[in-house]
Order: structure tokens, then sequence, then C-alpha cells
């Protein structure tokens, strides 16, 4: 019992640094750096993808053996879209200023490969339960890493901290904590003005780029192994790929079909 739990301990917490999904594996960077401008955003659309990512770890699991091995990819997207749809019509329903300020990402989890990548990499494999904490667990990590970049981008690109926090408050009651709406650090007419290139896709690749040097220098010191990018390989549909059956990569196929 004690090394299930130490178990299950373990697959929790590897996605908050060892293998953070942005920061460490570097997946779903496309909504990383396109809703990372604030925090709020980050808060949102995180707690939307470990909503799908439990949900849909879960069900995969719980058909693992049923779901045919030729046509498992295309029922995982169909079991992923499926939660994405419902949370969604939740978001549209009760937050719609912050479904709004996601726009097109929020659907855009359905191919999001830290979900895909989950599914077909843990939860097509193990346990429910240990499925659901992996689920779990990826989906903190992707939530603390979006809030990193959000509030070091929010704050020195608006000058402002949560701004817009009333988005996600009105869940609670339309005057929730006296109609608090975030802070101002930096006011646009001070004597310090706002950076604005940080709220900017510019800004975005920089700030990517710095915390993902912090956090695999913090994994190294903690013994983990150096994260490298493993080209087509470390892609979780390399088993059925074409191209890497001819011994070759996809920018590597691109070459060729361009000569």
């Amino acid at each position: 019992m004690a090394d299930k739990k130490k178990s299950l301990g373990k697959e929790f917490t590897k996605g908050l640094l060892a293998e953070n999904p942005v920061l460490r594996l570097v997946l779903g960077t496309c909504p990383t750096l396109a809703v990372s401008t604030s925090v709020v955003n980050a808060i949102g659309m995180g707690i939307s993808a470990l909503i799908v990512l439990v949900c849909s770890n879960v069900v995969i699991s719980l058909l693992r053996k049923v779901i045919p091995s030729k046509v498992r990819i295309p029922a995982y997207i169909v079991i992923i879209a499926s939660f994405v749809t419902i949370v969604q019509m939740i978001v549209k329903a009760f937050v719609p200023a912050l479904d709004a300020a996601l726009g097109v990402f929020l659907p855009l989890i359905v191919v999001n490969c830290i979900i895909l990548g989950r599914a077909e990499a843990f939860a097509g494999k193990n346990s429910v339960i240990a499925s659901a904490v992996d689920g779990l667990g990826m989906g903190v990590g992707f939530t603390i890493a979006l809030c990193c970049m959000a509030s070091v981008r929010e704050i020195l690109g608006a000058g402002t901290f949560l701004s817009g926090a009333q988005n996600l408050l009105v869940l609670f009651g339309e005057n929730t904590l006296g109609g608090f709406n975030g802070f101002t650090l930096i006011p646009q007419d001070g004597v310090i003005s706002p950076m604005m290139i940080f709220i900017l896709a510019p800004g975005g690749f920089f700030t990517f780029g710095v915390l993902m040097a912090c956090a695999n220098k913090i994994a190294e010191r903690k013994g983990k192994p150096k994260a490298e990018l493993g080209g087509c390989k470390a892609c979780p549909m390399a088993k059925n790929c074409a191209i890497l059956a001819e011994g070759k990569e996809c920018g590597e196929k691109k070459e060729d079909e361009q000569a």
C-alpha cells in the first residue's frame, strides 16, 4: 500500500517540475504564448485544460481494453473533443468575458499535444486512478507554467496583476471581494512606464526561454536529466509515423519534397 501511495505521489509531482509539460517537455507552447498575457486568462486556460486532462484520462483508461488499437487515436480525439465542448459551453454560460478573452484557444484544447500525448503515453496503458492522478499533475504543472509566464508578462508589460479578476470571481457572486478587479503596480502615467513588448509576441518568447532555462537548471540540480528536444522520436505518434518508418524526420521530409 505504501509503495502504491508513493507511486501515485510520484505520478502527480512529476508534472510540476521534472516533466512539466511546458517548461520541460515543451508541449502546448501555442496556447502558452497566446493566453499568458494576463494571469486571469492563464488561470482560466489552465483550469479548463486540467478538467479536460483528468476527465479524458479517466475515460480513456476505462476504455483502453475496448478501443481497437488501429482506431485508438481517432477514438481519443472524439473523447477529448467531447469534454472540451462541455467545458467550453460551461465557460460560455458562466464566464462569457473569459470565453471572449481566450477566444479560439479554448476549443483548440482538442488538439493540444499535452492532452493527446498523455492519452497515448499514459492513460491508454495504466489504471484509472493512476491516469487521473497523472492528468491532475500535468494539468497543475501546465497551469503553474502559464501563471508564471503570465505574471511576468502582465506586470512588466501592462503594469497590472490579476487585472480582470472579476471575470473569474463572478462565479462566486457579482460583488465578490468588494468588486476586487486586480492591482495596478506600474501606473501608465508614472515615471516608469510598462514595457508593452512583454505582452507582444517577442516578449512572450523571451519570457518563455528564460523560464525554460530556470526550470531546467532547477531540475538538473535536483538530479533530474537534462531536458532535450527529441525531435520526431519524442512525438506521441512516433510509433505510427510513416516518415519515421523511412528513417527520416518531418523537417527532412519537407526539405526532400522541396528539392
